[in-house]
């Protein structure tokens, strides 16, 4: 049989409790820190020549497509589809609430030729 040991006071088990415990507390992580995105809110004369050459041609025209092309805010992506629409450039598939998606017009370009 093993040696007994002394066993602690109560005043020295809690001083221990209370001098001890965990260490340091777990630190929450921040997440993960996306990029800031710049996107213009007014156009410049170049990407108003961009949105009229380049958008009419694209087979799939939504308002993200023309943000990430563009670098332009989405108010003004919306606005300037919805001209480019009334113009006749582009014609609307889908209008729902929340989504519109555009494709180019194909009638007008097969009158041009």
């Amino acid at each position: 049989m093993p040696p007994k040991v002394q066993q602690k006071s109560k005043e020295q088990k809690m001083a221990a409790a209370m001098a001890g415990g965990k260490g340091k507390k777990k630190k929450w992580s921040k997440g993960k820190a996306r990029d800031k995105v710049d996107n213009k809110v007014l156009m410049s004369k170049e990407q108003d020549e961009r949105l009229y050459s380049e958008v009419p041609k694209m087979k799939l025209i939504t308002v993200s497509t023309v943000v990430e092309k563009l670098k332009i805010s989405g108010g003004v992506a919306r606005r300037a589809l919805r001209v480019l629409e009334e113009e006749g450039k582009i014609r609307a598939v889908l209008v729902s609430q929340s989504q519109r998606i555009y494709t180019r017009n194909i009638a007008e370009e097969e009158e041009e030729e």
